[in-house]
């Protein structure tokens, strides 16, 4: 066996025995689909004649201590020009997982990870650690738990970790056995640089993953990362490149679901995915296009952006919805990203209404944003509003907005204003033409929005 600086007990669990021998095999053939290095640039280990050349195994604690904190002077004692470099460290995950037993029993336990000094310096950002284990001859793409270091740097955007790697050759297409290329993992807003560095060490910009079928364009757009679809686009990413479900980078991105404060960054993907060039009319398996997953999340920036580029207002889904079905069915959900500003957008460009017997439904649905009800009740000249209309909203919901729901429920006693009635004459006779009319009438600016149904909490 090779000199080495571990302990006593790590020595005893490097030598490379008969039984740790097939205890690896029996790991390579069931845990991962990558083969360790024939090549391996760690000092050569004497064993049997014709056995093969198979890594070793560190149990030390005082190794594994030194190499999860970072501790530089540790790593240079132990990991000396003579020592093992290309070693495997057992882990357990943050993940439960079944795994079956002698006689046929189950036990539920954590996840069980291989993983190596050059993955663990890599994923916490010890860029002086990594580079003391690439220099002593570790091999960069060394991958016994299915990936390689560069996948964890990637993930864990520890960028000059990535840079270290790929300087040393590590492999920038190398596939993790879930189907991921280190680019696949680029998912935070970090790891842009990660991907600059990618690209430029001949990273394919269009590569899917293997399950999904999702190209680095998708999971940028889809994790709302405009700096990412900027600097994609620049290296010819596919605009209209389609996944497994049918989706584009633009139905990923308005597919995804968001909260309130990301709205802003969604919607710039969109615009620059928009701009330049996507179809906005573009329908994945479901026959959903982008504006019918905008409208579900809610996104009226989002929703604003695609109709303004020519969206159909009025196309149903593979469901039958059209994209302010899927609005009224979500607003309830979406309280804090105003759907009402969706609900209104698709009014004013020429959304086909709700067939006035179903709005008794729509208002048990969305009793809770009054706004939506009050866009959808200012649409038409009349309602007929029943004592139906009352039940249909709880009490706690009518003291919350009671100038509100008290002038709804007194619209079956009087008919609408005379200037609502000609809000709706206008908006008529302008079907189609609203808002490419209404900028042309030089109308006082008051006037404008309320042809446009602006939000004055109470009907009349």
């Amino acid at each position: 066996m090779m000199d080495c600086t571990f302990s006593s007990a790590t020595q005893r669990l490097l030598e490379l025995d008969e039984e740790q021998q097939d205890q690896w095999k029996h790991s390579q053939c069931t845990r991962h689909q990558y083969h360790p290095g024939e090549h391996s640039l760690s000092p050569p280990v004497q064993r049997h004649q014709n056995s093969r050349l198979e890594p070793l195994e560190c149990q030390d604690l005082l190794v594994q201590n030194a190499l999860f904190t970072g501790d530089l002077e540790m790593v240079q004692k132990y990991f000396t020009k003579s020592a093992a470099i290309n070693l495997i460290i057992e882990t357990k995950g943050d993940e439960l997982r079944w795994t079956s037993r002698k006689l046929g029993l189950w036990s539920l336990g954590y996840k069980q990870e291989l993983t190596t000094p050059l993955h663990i310096t890599s994923s916490r950002g010890y860029t002086e650690c990594l580079r003391l284990l690439l220099l002593r001859g570790a091999d960069p793409d060394f991958a016994p738990g299915g990936k390689t270091a560069l996948h964890e740097a990637c993930a864990a955007a520890t960028t000059d970790c990535a840079h270290l790697l790929l300087t040393f050759g590590a492999d920038p297409e190398a596939v993790s056995e879930d189907g991921y290329k280190p680019l696949h993992l680029c998912k935070s807003p970090g790891s842009i640089q990660c991907v600059q560095q990618l690209l430029q060490h001949g990273a394919s910009v269009n590569s899917q993953t293997e399950e999904e079928g999702d190209t680095v364009l998708h999971i940028a757009a889809r994790h709302g990362l405009a700096d990412h679809v900027q600097l994609l686009l620049h290296h010819g990413a596919e605009l209209e490149a389609e996944n497994r479900e049918g989706q584009t980078p633009l139905n990923a991105a308005c597919a995804q679901p968001h909260p309130p404060q990301d709205m802003d960054r969604y919607y710039r993907v969109c615009q620059l995915l928009v701009e330049s060039g996507a179809s906005i009319n573009t329908s994945d398996r479901d026959q959903q296009r982008p504006l019918h997953l905008a409208c579900k999340n809610a996104n009226a920036q989002v929703a604003e952006l695609l109709l303004a580029r020519g969206a159909n207002v009025n196309v149903m889904s593979y469901s039958g919805n059209t994209a302010l079905h899927n609005i009224l069915q979500t607003a309830a959900y979406k309280l804090e990203h105003h759907p009402e500003l969706v609900v209104q957008a698709l009014l004013n460009y020429g959304a086909v209404r709700i067939w006035p017997g179903a709005l008794p439904k729509v208002l048990r649905y969305c009793h809770a944003c009054p706004r939506v009800i009050e866009a959808l009740i200012n649409s038409y000249d009349r309602v007929r509003v029943t004592k139906d209309w009352v039940g249909a909203v709880p009490e706690e919901i009518v003291q919350k907005h009671p100038h509100f729901y008290q002038s709804l429920f007194l619209l079956e006693q009087r008919p609408r204003s005379l200037q609502h009635l000609a809000r709706c004459t206008i908006r008529t006779f302008l079907e189609g033409r609203l808002l490419l009319v209404l900028p042309q009438l030089h109308l006082p600016s008051v006037l404008h929005r309320f042809l446009l149904l602006s939000f004055e909490d109470v009907l009349y």
